[in-house]
């Protein structure tokens, strides 16, 4: 008996963190953490720590590149890309346009929003697309004036349950 009130204390504090995980905040801007933003600029330096003092670890070379905050200190944001990789960048680098890139070597963009539906075009890995509305499973994207709708699982930049109308 000792032992099942164990678990189920354990289970309860588990899931208060999740919940407050779920719902943090940044402390500079108060909007949610983690989140999705995109490059601004076609070049972005990418540091080590949060000021122009830190090193440069990496460079992004493609305006609109998806990127998810995880951090935020004064100026700066945390980043981290589709491949994990990521460090701190200047805010102003930064945009709230929502962009995703297909991590598929080829990923079916449909006409609508379901399995069966007739395919308009075939997306490459690495393209990058204006993220429109999404479901629970499928999101429209615009990729060089086309337009459809891909599973969610063939494109990073957007949470697994989130919707957008």
């Amino acid at each position: 008996m000792l032992k099942l009130g164990k678990i189920i204390a354990i289970t309860i504090v588990l899931s208060w963190v999740s919940a407050v995980k779920a719902n943090e905040r940044g402390p500079v801007t108060n909007l949610p953490i983690p989140r999705f933003v995109s490059m601004k600029v076609n070049e972005g330096f990418v540091r080590r720590g949060p000021s122009k003092l830190h090193r440069i670890d990496w460079v992004y070379k493609h305006r609109n590149t998806p990127l998810m905050i995880t951090g935020e200190y004064e100026h700066w944001r945390r980043v981290q890309d589709v491949d994990g990789q990521g460090g701190w960048m200047h805010f102003r680098l930064l945009s709230g346009t929502r962009t995703v890139v297909f991590k598929s070597a080829k990923s079916p963009v449909k006409r609508r929003n379901y399995e069966g539906a007739d395919i308009v075009f075939f997306a490459e890995k690495g393209v990058i697309g204006n993220l429109d509305e999404c479901n629970l499973s499928w999101c429209k994207v615009f990729v060089n004036k086309k337009k459809g709708w891909v599973s969610k699982s063939h494109i990073w930049g957007v949470f697994e349950n989130e919707l957008r109308d």
